[in-house]
């Protein structure tokens, strides 16, 4: 398990998981999951005409990934966000099939970024990754305060001169930069699921941001390496462990968080209990 060709996938998924957690947790702060599900889609599209051009998937992944993000942007400015991401995926997702129409020589290596090849994780493939990852973290934390701000009190940020336009257009820069690093590992599905399930739950356990966002990479890497040990013995696919234990954890996360508003409630005082009489 700990040998061959699997240290390279437990190298790189480990890597996926921190960036996954740390931009996660923006994107579930920000209430941007669909566009979390769209951006790493799209990237798709860019992966089959970069085949069918012949040159690497992951210029036309990034390239894609960073256009779909941008546009997505600028057309929900004035128009409603959700319909602007629901049309960005569809059309992407199309020219994906249109590029793929065109010829079926790619075909499996443009389906494997669907589902992602996290066990067959080549060795010139991890310093990229790693690379790319260290992009993702610095970016996070250069833009942590005025993304932080904008994404909890918009109206204060602007008030301090920080653009909430700016900074919608930088956080999905990053979220873009994030799925051309993670699509090639774990797909485009289980992306969704890895940057969604793990700070979902983390929100759930603490509202205190910093120790969110470590707990949501806590989880995103013990979700990751749990997936792969389930497969390595059982043999089953990657992607039904990391969703499965993706929604364990939320759901796990949620009973928490509900736990902990029963015990407040029981412990907080009656407003209609009786007030004892003081003594005369």
């Amino acid at each position: 398990m700990f040998s061959g060709f699997m240290v390279n996938a437990w190298e790189v998924a480990s890597i996926v998981a921190v960036v996954a957690g740390l931009v996660g947790f923006f994107v579930v702060l920000r209430g941007s999951a669909f566009v979390a599900h769209a951006v790493p889609n799209g990237s798709f599209a860019g992966a089959a005409g970069a085949s069918l051009l012949g040159i690497n998937t992951l210029i036309g992944l990034g390239a894609f990934s960073l256009l779909g993000a941008l546009g997505i942007g600028l057309l929900g400015r004035r128009g409603r966000h959700d319909a602007v991401t629901a049309l960005a995926l569809v059309v992407l997702l199309g020219m994906g099939s249109l590029f793929l129409s065109f010829s079926v020589e790619y075909a499996s290596e443009i389906y494997s970024l669907l589902f992602g090849e996290v066990l067959g994780i080549a060795s010139n493939e991890v310093a990229p990754t790693a690379a790319l990852a260290l992009v993702c973290i610095a970016a996070i934390t250069v833009l942590y305060r005025p993304l932080m701000l904008s994404s909890v009190l918009a109206e204060v940020g602007e008030a301090r001169g920080i653009s909430s336009f700016r900074m919608e257009l930088c956080f999905l820069a990053v979220v873009a930069l994030a799925s051309a690093m993670t699509v090639p590992v774990v797909g485009t599905l289980l992306i969704f699921s890895l940057m969604i399930g793990a700070p979902a739950a983390a929100r759930s356990f603490t509202d205190r941001p910093l120790l969110a966002m470590g707990l949501s990479v806590a989880i995103a890497l013990i979700t990751v390496w749990s997936a792969i040990a389930a497969s390595y013995t059982t043999d089953y696919p990657v992607g039904f462990f990391v969703g499965t234990i993706s929604a364990g954890t939320y759901a796990l996360g949620r009973g928490w968080a509900a736990w902990r508003r029963r015990i407040a409630r029981d412990r907080a005082p009656s407003a209609t209990a009786p007030t004892a009489a003081l003594p005369s």
